[in-house]
Protein backbone atom coordinates (compact mmCIF):
# COMPACT_ATOMS: atom_id res chain seq x y z
CA UNK A 1 0.00 0.00 0.00
CA UNK A 2 1.03 3.50 -1.01
CA UNK A 3 1.76 5.97 2.31
CA UNK A 4 1.87 9.48 1.74
CA UNK A 5 4.62 9.34 4.52
CA UNK A 6 6.88 6.64 3.13
CA UNK A 7 7.51 8.78 -0.35
CA UNK A 8 8.13 12.10 1.60
CA UNK A 9 10.67 10.30 3.21
CA UNK A 10 12.44 8.81 0.07
CA UNK A 11 12.23 12.23 -1.98
CA UNK A 12 13.96 14.30 1.48
CA UNK A 13 16.61 11.41 1.88
CA UNK A 14 17.11 11.56 -2.13
CA UNK A 15 17.47 15.14 -2.12
CA UNK A 16 19.29 15.20 1.62
CA UNK A 17 21.78 13.03 -0.04
CA UNK A 18 22.71 14.48 -3.17
CA UNK A 19 22.38 18.06 -1.86
CA UNK A 20 24.91 16.64 0.64
CA UNK A 21 27.14 16.88 -2.14
CA UNK A 22 26.76 20.25 -2.62
CA UNK A 23 30.16 20.56 -0.03
CA UNK A 24 32.58 19.83 -3.16
CA UNK A 25 31.94 23.13 -4.67
CA UNK A 26 31.91 25.22 -2.19
CA UNK A 27 35.23 23.62 -0.81
CA UNK A 28 36.45 23.75 -4.62
CA UNK A 29 35.09 27.64 -4.58
CA UNK A 30 37.00 28.69 -1.13
CA UNK A 31 40.11 26.74 -2.05
CA UNK A 32 39.67 28.76 -5.47
CA UNK A 33 39.33 32.29 -3.47
CA UNK A 34 42.14 31.26 -0.82
CA UNK A 35 44.63 30.52 -3.77
CA UNK A 36 43.95 33.80 -6.13
CA UNK A 37 43.64 36.03 -2.86
CA UNK A 38 46.83 34.77 -0.67
CA UNK A 39 49.07 32.59 -3.19
CA UNK A 40 48.70 35.54 -6.09
CA UNK A 41 47.57 38.66 -4.60
CA UNK A 42 44.65 38.72 -7.20
CA UNK A 43 41.39 38.32 -5.25
CA UNK A 44 37.96 37.36 -7.16
CA UNK A 45 34.74 39.26 -7.11
CA UNK A 46 32.42 36.43 -7.43
CA UNK A 47 33.81 33.76 -5.19
CA UNK A 48 32.74 35.44 -1.66
CA UNK A 49 29.06 35.58 -3.39
CA UNK A 50 29.42 32.32 -4.61
CA UNK A 51 29.99 30.71 -1.48
CA UNK A 52 27.48 32.15 0.43
CA UNK A 53 24.72 30.53 -2.12
CA UNK A 54 26.40 27.15 -2.71
CA UNK A 55 26.01 27.18 1.23
CA UNK A 56 22.38 28.22 1.07
CA UNK A 57 21.26 26.41 -1.37
CA UNK A 58 23.23 23.19 0.42
CA UNK A 59 21.57 24.46 3.98
CA UNK A 60 17.94 24.50 2.24
CA UNK A 61 17.94 21.84 0.63
CA UNK A 62 19.25 19.68 4.31
CA UNK A 63 16.12 21.43 5.91
CA UNK A 64 14.07 18.52 5.13
CA UNK A 65 16.48 15.10 5.87
CA UNK A 66 17.89 17.04 9.08
CA UNK A 67 14.10 16.94 10.31
CA UNK A 68 13.16 13.47 9.22
CA UNK A 69 16.52 12.19 10.91
CA UNK A 70 15.77 14.44 14.09
CA UNK A 71 18.81 16.08 13.89
CA UNK A 72 17.49 20.17 14.73
CA UNK A 73 18.57 20.72 17.61
CA UNK A 74 16.14 20.66 20.51
CA UNK A 75 15.95 20.58 24.17
CA UNK A 76 13.85 17.63 25.18
CA UNK A 77 14.47 17.77 29.23
CA UNK A 78 10.67 17.89 29.79
CA UNK A 79 9.82 15.58 26.77
CA UNK A 80 11.90 12.80 27.69
CA UNK A 81 10.58 12.06 31.04
CA UNK A 82 6.79 11.56 29.86
CA UNK A 83 5.81 7.77 28.72
CA UNK A 84 5.81 7.56 25.23
CA UNK A 85 2.12 8.12 24.67
CA UNK A 86 2.54 11.46 26.15
CA UNK A 87 5.43 11.99 24.02
CA UNK A 88 3.76 11.37 20.76
CA UNK A 89 0.41 13.41 22.13
CA UNK A 90 2.91 15.94 22.99
CA UNK A 91 4.81 15.87 19.24
CA UNK A 92 1.23 15.93 17.51
CA UNK A 93 -0.16 19.09 19.59
CA UNK A 94 3.26 20.89 18.96
CA UNK A 95 3.45 20.12 14.90
CA UNK A 96 0.04 20.84 14.53
CA UNK A 97 0.17 24.46 16.78
CA UNK A 98 3.64 25.34 16.23
CA UNK A 99 5.31 23.24 13.37
CA UNK A 100 2.69 23.63 10.37
CA UNK A 101 1.42 26.90 10.67
CA UNK A 102 5.50 28.71 10.74
CA UNK A 103 6.86 26.54 8.71
CA UNK A 104 4.17 27.15 6.23
CA UNK A 105 3.47 30.41 6.13
CA UNK A 106 7.66 30.50 5.61
CA UNK A 107 7.20 28.26 3.02
CA UNK A 108 3.89 30.63 1.23
CA UNK A 109 6.44 33.16 2.13
CA UNK A 110 9.78 32.41 -0.10
CA UNK A 111 7.71 31.27 -2.26
CA UNK A 112 6.07 34.97 -2.78
CA UNK A 113 9.59 36.30 -2.66
CA UNK A 114 11.19 33.57 -5.39
CA UNK A 115 7.85 34.45 -7.31
CA UNK A 116 8.16 37.95 -7.51
CA UNK A 117 12.08 37.38 -7.90
CA UNK A 118 11.34 35.98 -11.23
CA UNK A 119 8.98 38.48 -12.45
CA UNK A 120 12.22 40.87 -11.89
CA UNK A 121 14.74 39.12 -13.10
CA UNK A 122 16.61 40.01 -10.09
CA UNK A 123 20.31 40.68 -9.37
CA UNK A 124 22.46 40.53 -6.53
CA UNK A 125 23.78 44.67 -6.25
CA UNK A 126 27.12 43.66 -6.82
CA UNK A 127 29.98 44.33 -9.27
CA UNK A 128 29.64 40.56 -10.43
CA UNK A 129 25.31 40.87 -10.39
CA UNK A 130 24.51 37.32 -10.25
CA UNK A 131 21.00 36.44 -10.73
CA UNK A 132 19.10 36.12 -7.66
CA UNK A 133 15.64 34.33 -8.60
CA UNK A 134 17.54 30.39 -8.80
CA UNK A 135 18.22 31.03 -4.96
CA UNK A 136 15.37 31.93 -4.04
CA UNK A 137 13.12 29.71 -5.63
CA UNK A 138 15.53 26.88 -4.40
CA UNK A 139 14.84 28.60 -0.63
CA UNK A 140 11.10 28.19 -1.29
CA UNK A 141 11.81 24.96 -2.30
CA UNK A 142 13.66 23.92 0.93
CA UNK A 143 10.80 25.27 2.95
CA UNK A 144 8.54 23.33 1.25
CA UNK A 145 10.23 19.61 1.55
CA UNK A 146 10.73 20.86 5.48
CA UNK A 147 6.68 21.48 5.26
CA UNK A 148 6.06 17.83 3.77
CA UNK A 149 8.41 16.69 5.76
CA UNK A 150 6.85 17.90 8.51
CA UNK A 151 3.63 16.02 7.56
CA UNK A 152 5.15 13.11 7.33
CA UNK A 153 5.75 13.06 11.09
CA UNK A 154 2.36 14.23 12.48
CA UNK A 155 0.90 10.89 9.83
CA UNK A 156 3.95 8.78 11.50
CA UNK A 157 3.53 10.16 14.90
CA UNK A 158 -0.85 9.79 13.99
CA UNK A 159 -0.03 5.78 13.27
CA UNK A 160 2.24 5.52 16.02
CA UNK A 161 -0.05 6.71 18.89
CA UNK A 162 -2.36 4.29 17.34
CA UNK A 163 -0.23 1.05 17.75
CA UNK A 164 0.20 2.43 21.25
CA UNK A 165 -3.31 1.69 22.73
Amino acid sequence: MFKLDSAIDSLNEKIGFYGSYLILPLIAVVGWEVMMRYGFNAPTSWAFEMTVFIYGVHYSLALAYAHKHNTHVAIDVFESRLPEKSRTVLRIITNLVLFIPSIGMLTFYTGQLAFFSWRQWEHASSSWAPALYPYKTIMAIGFLLLFLQGIAKLIQDIRSLRAIH
